[in-house]
C-alpha cells in the first residue's frame, strides 16, 4: 500500500506505437520503405509468430504518440464546502493532433514532463514504474529533451521529490499495491470493471498501432484519456480502501469527479467522455 495521498496527485496514461524512424536506423531499413512494413520487420525481429503478431518491444524502440492525466488538487480551506475543496481536470496531449509542431513526441514529452518538474506533483500510474515512466525518460533521452526539473534528486530521500527512487511516494504505481504473482497479475481492465469502473471501451493496446496507422490519431488520444480516468477511479477505491478518503468523502469525490466528466462532454469535440459516463453507470447499477 502507498504511504501518502499528497495534496496534488496526477493519474497518467501514455501511448506509444513502434518507431518507424528508429526501426529503419537500427535495422538499415531503407528510408522509402512504408512505415507498416517498417513496423510488421520491428516487430519479425522482436519475436512476432501467428499467435503474438505484434509482440511487445522494447520500449526504446517505441515512440510516444500521447499522454493523458487525471490531475487532482486538494485543498484544506475549512470555508470551502466539502465538494468544492476537490479540484479535478483532464488534460490530454497533443493538445492539437492537426499541428505538427504540438504533435511531436519531443513536444509532448517536453510539455508532461516539463510540467511534472514544475509542479512537482505526485504521480500514479498502472504498471507505470515498468512501462510508461521506463518510455518515457527512454525517449526523452532519444529526442534530446533537457528535463533539469523533472531530473533533479534531493541528497537525502526525505528532503524532496524524487521520481527515480525505487521507494518513493511520489512515483506510484498501482500494480505494485494491488497486483499479484505473474499469473495472478491483474490488468486494469479487469480490476476496474470488477470493481464497477470503466475498463476498455471498444478499443485495446493491441488495437493503438493499426489506429497509427491508418491516421486515428485523434481516437488514440480518446482511448489515452479513458485509460487516465480509470487509471484515477482505481486510486480512488484504493485510496479509500487504505482510509485515505472516508466513505462521505468516497461518494463526493466520485460526484465531482462525474461532474466534471459531464462538463467536459458538453465541449466541442469532448463529446466521446459521455461514452464513458454512460458505460460507468451502467456498471455501478450492474454491481
Amino acid at each position: 500500500m502507498f504511504k501518502s495521498a499528497k495534496d496534488q496527485i496526477w493519474f497518467f496514461d501514455c501511448e506509444w506505437v513502434p518507431d518507424a524512424r528508429t526501426g529503419r536506423l537500427l535495422y538499415g531499413l531503407p528510408p522509402e520503405m512504408p512505415e507498416d512494413e517498417v513496423l510488421r520487420e520491428m516487430w519479425r525481429r522482436g519475436g512476432a509468430t501467428e499467435e503474438d503478431p505484434q509482440p511487445f518491444l522494447k520500449t526504446n524502440l517505441c515512440r510516444v504518440v500521447s499522454i493523458a492525466a487525471v490531475m487532482r488538487r486538494v485543498s484544506h480551506d475549512q470555508n470551502l464546502d466539502p465538494e468544492d475543496r476537490v479540484k479535478l481536470r483532464l488534460l490530454w496531449l497533443p493538445r492539437n493532433v492537426d499541428d505538427p509542431e504540438s504533435n511531436s513526441e519531443a513536444s509532448v514529452l517536453t510539455a508532461f514532463l516539463g510540467a511534472v518538474g514544475r509542479h512537482q506533483p505526485q504521480l500514479v500510474g498502472f504498471n507505470s514504474k515498468a512501462s510508461d515512466m521506463r518510455i518515457l525518460i527512454q525517449r526523452a533521452f532519444v529526442c534530446g529533451i533537457s528535463l533539469p526539473e523533472f531530473c533533479r534528486r534531493p541528497d537525502k530521500p526525505w528532503e524532496g521529490v524524487d521520481y527515480f527512487a525505487k521507494d518513493n511516494d511520489f512515483n506510484i504505481d498501482l500494480i505494485d499495491v494491488l497486483g499479484g504473482s505473474y499469473k495472478s497479475q491483474p490488468s486494469l481492465n479487469e480490476l476496474a470493471v470488477a470493481s464497477g469502473i470503466p475498463g476498455k471501451i471498444g478499443v485495446c493496446g493491441d488495437d493503438v498501432a493499426g489506429m497509427w496507422l491508418r491516421g486515428e490519431w485523434r481516437d488514440i488520444v480518446r482511448y489515452n484519456c479513458f485509460d487516465a480516468m480509470t487509471t484515477y477511479l482505481v486510486w480512488l477505491r484504493t485510496a479509500h480502501l487504505a482510509g485515505f478518503v472516508n466513505d462521505e468523502d468516497y461518494e463526493m469525490e466520485q460526484m465531482v469527479f462525474q461532474n466534471m466528466l459531464l462538463e467536459e462532454a458538453e465541449k466541442p469535440g469532448m463529446e466521446f467522455i459521455s461514452t464513458y459516463v454512460d458505460e460507468w453507470n451502467r456498471l455501478q447499477d450492474a454491481v
